[in-house]
């Protein structure tokens, strides 16, 4: 059986560690379930010869064809529609829809089909579909190309919503979705694509559910995802020279997400920032500060604080696009201010 792994920091256990990024790490992944198990497919557009839009599955189509590397036209309520049938009858497919924007279009699909279709059958039918694509501003994509929609789609029951940061992370959250029997959306931000960073040769699995404490720390607990936290990273290493010990947490996956990680960090604490690009209404950040106030207000020494991006569109110019996204000043500032609270 893989090894499953709790955290952002690789532990040691044997494996063989090389520095790799992120969509590479996913390709391993990928690449292993296809060799292992013949029912895994992928459908999209260019994800044949062509590799995918990001490298998402180079040199897969040279060892499987077009029979398991299935290019798609422009039709992402086709073939996303067609994903829910083939996972009835037996088979993993696996959805390469480059931006989630793009799979709006299939909203219905996804929301009334495949999040239902066990529950309509009372289990008897499984919905192993994987449905893997980009997230995130910061390459003057505009608007089109650079939605979150992760709280979206963990709103609805039935889904799951895993949103990797790390290359460790990536492969082994993308390897536990192409074991799972329940459909997954694996939500990947455009700009850590290329982010480096230790991960086994050796296959592997991390759990849904399971928060990864980045940084570990006695003054404030700091919670963010994807790009955010990178950059919170970046925030909370300034300030620990200072001698300021912020608690970083990365929740990893939105649906199942991990309030007694959170929970914990805030009873050590007393104080909470939530970290979120996408929007703050109705986001992750309010369903965070919800669980903590019910389960934990006791523990906490001043109010919870939010910093996402503008509720706006996001804008084409870079300029505009970096001022509606937090930056690791606006995160400094943020948890500065939290701790004069």
């Amino acid at each position: 059986k893989p090894r499953r792994g709790t955290s952002a920091e690789p532990s040691t256990n044997g494996e063989t560690y090389r520095e790799i990024n992120y969509a590479e790490a996913t390709l391993e992944a990928l690449s292993h379930a296809m060799e292992h198990d013949p029912t895994v497919f992928v459908l999209g557009e260019g994800v044949g010869e062509r590799g995918g839009n990001f490298n998402t599955t180079t040199g897969l189509f040279a060892k499987y064809g077009a029979d398991r590397l299935c290019d798609t036209p422009i039709c992402e309520r086709g073939f996303v529609g067609l994903s829910a049938g083939a996972a009835m009858t037996g088979t993993r497919p696996v959805i390469d829809f480059m931006f989630v924007d793009f799979i709006l279009d299939a909203v219905g699909e996804i929301v009334n089909q495949i999040a239902k279709i066990q529950f309509m059958t009372s289990g008897r039918l499984k919905m192993p579909v994987l449905l893997r694509g980009c997230i995130g501003a910061g390459h003057s994509a505009a608007t089109h190309h650079s939605g979150n929609y992760y709280a979206t789609f963990a709103h609805f029951p039935g889904l799951r919503v895993v949103v990797p940061a790390t290359p460790y992370d990536a492969k082994g959250l993308m390897a536990e979705a192409l074991v799972s029997d329940d459909p997954v959306l694996l939500l990947e931000h455009r700009e850590i694509l290329t982010a480096t960073g230790p991960v086994p040769e050796e296959h592997y699995t991390i759990p849904f559910g399971k928060a990864s404490i980045v940084r570990t720390g006695t003054d404030a607990t700091v919670v963010a995802i994807a790009q955010s936290l990178h950059r919170s990273m970046e925030a909370v290493d300034q300030l620990a020279e200072s001698g300021i010990s912020i608690e970083l947490i990365d929740p990893r996956t939105v649906a199942p997400l991990d309030t007694d990680t959170i929970l914990n960090s805030v009873a050590k604490t007393g104080r909470l920032l939530v970290v979120d690009e996408t929007f703050a209404p109705f986001g992750l950040g309010a369903e965070i500060a919800a669980q903590v106030v019910d389960q934990g207000f006791d523990e906490l020494d001043a109010p919870i604080k939010r910093l996402n991006g503008a509720h706006a569109p996001i804008p084409y110019s870079p300029m505009f696009e970096e001022a509606v996204v937090p930056q690791v000043k606006d995160i400094t500032q943020a948890i500065q201010a939290l701790l004069e609270e």
